[in-house]
């Protein structure tokens, strides 16, 4: 039998269970160029996998607040024509926990601050949604374009509370500093996923490091003593 030293498991999306930016890094290009802004370096892509698209859109590109707005709107419009399950990746191995962790009866929630339809739908098209018991992401429209870390994690919490789910000792699996900070909020340790987007210096404050899918298991679960 497989014993957890945690209640419940929170999962951000981008970067941890999905790779998505087969399908982001076009209609990024697209939205910059109808800006009349040029595509950014290859290496600096990655930054904008993880964060809420509206800041990134600001801080990345220069945008103004109003202009991030529309930035918003057209690549949503472009995910929305694409299928938001389109170009999306899943890493290898991480289904094989969730439903390791599932299967220990462990109750688990996203905690991402991508669209909540968007993640609904990337769950679904991998047959991964009747493993969580909650899930949370960023609202949609212009209502979830504040939406940070932090609202998405107590939502995630609230809504695990919410099916009977016990909240003492959660644990968040994470890929950006976004996480570690967001979770800092609720005093959460975080797994930082190395193979997601995230630097070296973003793991910092992460209460672990997990290199792989196997390493994310063995934090995750650990077999009953004898």
């Amino acid at each position: 039998m497989l014993l957890s030293p945690y209640t419940c498991v929170l999962w951000d999306v981008d970067g941890t269970i999905a790779d998505a930016t087969p399908g982001i890094f076009p209609r990024l290009l697209e939205v910059l160029a109808s800006f009349g802004l040029p595509a950014p370096d290859v290496a600096d892509l990655p930054r904008w996998v993880g964060p809420p698209m509206h800041e990134s859109f600001q801080l990345l590109a220069g945008l103004s607040s109003e202009q991030a707005d529309e930035a918003l709107i057209r690549y949503r419009t472009l995910a929305a024509r694409d299928g938001y399950a389109a170009s999306v990746d899943i890493y290898p191995g991480v289904p094989d926990v969730i439903r390791a962790v599932a299967a220990a009866g462990i109750p688990q929630a996203t905690a991402s601050t991508k669209p909540e339809n968007q993640v609904r739908a990337i769950l679904e098209h991998n047959e991964l949604i009747g493993l969580f018991t909650a899930i949370s992401g960023a609202r949609s429209g212009a209502i979830g374009r504040a939406d940070g870390k932090a609202d998405v994690i107590g939502w995630a919490l609230e809504r695990l509370e919410a099916a009977g789910a016990d909240v003492s000792r959660p644990v968040l699996i994470g890929d950006r500093h976004h996480d570690v900070e967001g979770a800092a909020h609720f005093g959460i340790p975080v797994i930082f996923s190395e193979w997601g987007f995230g630097d070296a210096v973003e793991a910092e404050g992460a209460a672990y490091r997990a290199s792989d899918a196997e390493t994310l298991h063995a934090l995750l679960l650990q077999a009953e003593a004898a």
